[in-house]
């Protein structure tokens, strides 16, 4: 499973970019609005969701970079088989003080 860090402003864009998009299919595809006027909003909002979608992808692929990058300056490894285990202590622990 990948991790993708995303701030909230990023990731309600990318919910609303997507969102607009379905909503102009929709529209395009319904037939409860006259068809002169579900045509040009639903086109509209179409092309306003396809056009967003660049700078959506590039957040999301910066997340990518993002979470990696972190992972990468913390120098370690997360075993997810690990999580939650107890670490036992080991000869030499008691004399830390």
């Amino acid at each position: 499973m990948k991790t993708i860090v995303l701030d909230a402003p990023a990731f309600a864009f990318i919910v609303a970019t997507r969102a607009v998009l379905a909503g102009g299919i929709g529209l395009l595809l319904s037939g409860r609005v006259p068809e002169e006027r579900r045509r040009a909003i639903g086109g509209a909002l179409v092309a306003i969701g396809a056009v967003a979608t660049i700078p959506a992808a590039m957040s999301v692929f910066r997340g990518i970079r993002r979470s990696r990058r972190r992972a990468l300056a913390d120098g370690i490894e997360i075993d997810e088989r690990l999580i939650g285990a107890t670490r036992f202590p080991r000869k030499g622990d008691d004399n830390w003080s």
